[in-house]
């Protein structure tokens, strides 16, 4: 089965940076668009970057433009989540999830379908 597991969330000091990992299993890794998403709490969940691996595209939203950066590891299995210059407004649950078609669409919530159980990310004033 797909399985997706996020680690490298954390309490930071605005201002600062984290890495997030995504290790995933049960699928060819390289086949299926792959994103990061976030959710604060009593807000919708929103897409932050995401991988269309057929489309070679790499894409942002305005919330992680100019500050995040996602990278892929094949060899790993593992896509990150470079966050820099964090700001409170960052903070929540980040997830990462996987398309289960093989073209990439949008970065979307609604085009995802396998996601992980999520790690929280904690920006302080």
């Amino acid at each position: 089965e797909v399985l997706l597991v996020e680690s490298g969330g954390g309490l930071v000091q605005a201002g600062g940076s984290l890495r997030l990992s995504c290790t995933a299993s049960g699928f060819t890794f390289d086949a299926y668009p792959i994103g990061w998403f976030r959710q604060a709490a009593g807000k919708e969940r929103e897409g932050l970057s995401c991988i269309g691996r057929r489309e070679n595209i790499t894409y942002y939203t305005d919330s992680a433009k100019g500050r995040f950066t996602i990278t892929s590891d094949s060899a790993k299995k593992t896509v990150y989540l470079q966050m820099n210059g964090l700001k409170p407004e960052d903070t929540g649950v980040y997830y990462c999830a996987i398309d289960g078609s093989y073209y990439f669409s949008s970065c979307s919530v609604d085009e995802f379908d396998y996601w992980g159980r999520g790690t929280q990310v904690t920006v302080s004033p």
